[in-house]
């Protein structure tokens, strides 16, 4: 079978140095050295006495894959997991410290802002020298050359040089120029995000485009709804591992599932001081978790001030990773002190499935919390009606779900439990 990009046993590790200093070593015998002819021989006796200490640490540890030419495959994994490692390998711009990678054709990466760039040149400069860089002829880059300034809509800066350019225009130009030098494999990381909504959006119908000419797309991306229009397949990395290598839909399923938990975070840290020890559970014991029964929510947190409004907002996202549901409710003048409420969601209409709900709370100026996959809900059909019902969405597309805001109705804690 042929390959584009194939992945044998590939580790990397990387050498951590740590210090330690033996506890005889104190700043006083180091400053009344340094202040003294002494000085060179404690110092010495010092060195001697500090001691480094080293650990091998594994970013990525015995990866094999293989990708077909012509595949589009996203890559996920929270932060920490290998991505970046993995990306420079195959970008060519790391060597594996076992196993081997091997690249049939051109290959173009936008790693990061300004990936090939030099600060001092100009963009119409860089645009040639990135090109050459990426193995084309002066010709070609010429032949492409429009179409990439139009792309980037860089005309006015284009004899600047990039150093002054924002992290937005470095990402169009960057971005402008990988995509349109046609290469047969192409590699972007996370770096779209810093673009603006439009750029974005072009961009993803670029890559849609580069797709459906026949090339290789590798997109690593924490957007649930890009990864899902772009890519075909997805591999899932965790702790320098491949956990999950399968069609797209269930590499994010299975990326959610593990980001979530079905009890909570507690307790959950705000971004302010003064509303502490956040914490939010599902009350599962107390829902009949059938379509569209109500879903009981336990809330407390602490105020050590006053505050005029509390606003909080829980968005329910599907296995795919798109917003099906979205409920507020708002607490107003609230005196220090423990709080303790209920949320209670009626008329929701979710179908039948798993949702990760999203918790963000929001004070009278600024955002205080945002906790993605705080938990992870189950509705299961509980009569043929439901399960009508959710025939009846599968074959409208999932639209069932209201996108709209509905309220949450705030109870006390103590009268929560009791709603029906």
């Amino acid at each position: 079978m042929s390959y584009a990009i194939q992945a044998e046993s590939v580790g990397k590790s990387f050498i951590l140095h740590h210090q330690r200093n033996r506890p005889n070593d104190s700043l006083r015998d180091a400053l009344a050295g340094s202040l003294s002819h002494l000085s060179r021989s404690l110092l010495r006796r010092a060195r001697r006495n500090q001691r480094d200490e080293t650990e091998e640490f594994w970013a990525l540890k015995d990866i094999s894959f293989q990708i077909r030419p012509g595949e589009r495959i996203g890559l996920l994994g929270r932060n920490g997991a290998g991505k970046s490692t993995l990306l420079k390998i195959l970008s060519r711009t790391l060597e594996p410290s076992t196993g081997r990678i091997r690249i049939r054709g051109r290959i173009a990466s936008l790693l990061e802002v300004g990936t090939g760039f030099h600060p001092e040149l100009t963009g119409r400069e860089n645009i040639y020298f990135n090109g050459a860089m990426l193995g084309m002829s002066k010709a070609e880059i010429s032949r492409k050359f429009d179409e990439i300034v139009e792309f980037a809509e860089v005309e006015q800066f284009l004899d600047t040089p990039v150093k002054h350019y924002s992290s937005g225009m470095y990402v169009r130009l960057g971005f402008a120029v990988a995509a349109h030098i046609d290469p047969e494999i192409l590699i972007v990381d996370e770096v779209l995000a810093v673009g603006d909504a439009r750029f974005q959006k072009k961009s993803i119908g670029k890559m849609h485009e580069i797709g459906q000419e026949g090339r290789t797309l590798l997109f690593v991306s924490h957007n649930m709804n890009s990864i899902m229009q772009l890519t075909q397949r997805a591999l899932l990395l965790d702790h320098g591992k491949i956990v999950c290598d399968s069609d797209t839909s269930q590499t994010i399923t299975k990326y959610l599932s593990a980001e979530a938990t079905e009890d909570g975070r507690l307790p959950l840290k705000t971004k302010v001081d003064w509303l502490r020890g956040l914490n939010f559970r599902w009350l599962r014991e107390e829902t009949a978790a059938g379509f569209n029964k109500p879903l009981n929510f336990a809330l407390g947190f602490i105020t050590t001030q006053r505050a005029f409004r509390l606003v909080f907002t829980l968005s329910f996202i599907n296995t795919i990773g798109a917003l099906v549901l979205t409920c507020k409710a708002q607490l107003d003048d609230l005196e220090p002190g423990l709080h303790r409420f209920g949320l209670h969601i009626r008329d929701h209409h979710l179908t039948p499935g798993t949702y990760f709900v999203r918790l963000d709370l929001w004070g009278s100026e600024e955002h205080l919390f945002e906790q993605e996959n705080i938990i992870t809900i189950d509705l299961f059909a509980a009569s043929t009606d439901d399960r009508l019902i959710q025939n009846i969405s599968r074959r409208r597309g999932d639209k069932l779900g209201c996108y709209a805001p509905i309220a949450l109705q705030i109870l006390p804690a103590s009268e929560s439990h009791q709603h029906d």
